[in-house]
């Protein structure tokens, strides 16, 4: 198999973030990939930190139609009490409360942006609805 400048080791060192630049088209050389010349993978990669965060608490997959990959947050009260109380002061999230969220209920700022967007679609549909 030759690895042109998009093939599949390419797509998945530069989905990790660590794709090499593309060669110029004299620069483009067909070699086979055999266990000698393969890209290495750095073995704390963003992907297994998200990983090891899902497997933390509050992070239960659901068991019936989960997509293959993601886990879905199961929240618990405590961190939801929380968040909406965050929520009711500001609609959005700045990023010290957003690092102090995630410090204070064991979850990733990320987890925590995403809740607020869903949060404030949540609240768009209720005010629409009462119209």
């Amino acid at each position: 198999m030759e690895k042109g400048p998009f093939s599949v080791e390419w797509l998945a060192q530069s989905s990790r973030g660590g794709a090499p630049e593309v060669p110029a088209a004299e620069e483009r050389v067909p070699r086979r990939v055999s266990p000698s010349n393969a890209p290495s993978v750095p073995a704390d990669t963003a992907r297994d930190r998200e990983a090891a965060e899902r497997r933390s608490p509050g992070h239960e997959a659901e068991s019936v139609g989960a997509a293959p990959g993601r886990s879905r947050t199961k929240f618990s009260a405590a961190q939801l009490q929380e968040l909406e109380r965050s929520f009711r002061e500001q609609r959005y999230i700045r990023a010290g409360e957003k690092r102090r969220l995630a410090a204070v209920l064991n979850l990733s700022q990320s987890q925590i942006k995403t809740w607020f967007q869903n949060r404030r679609m949540k609240f768009k549909r209720q005010t629409q609805d009462a119209r």
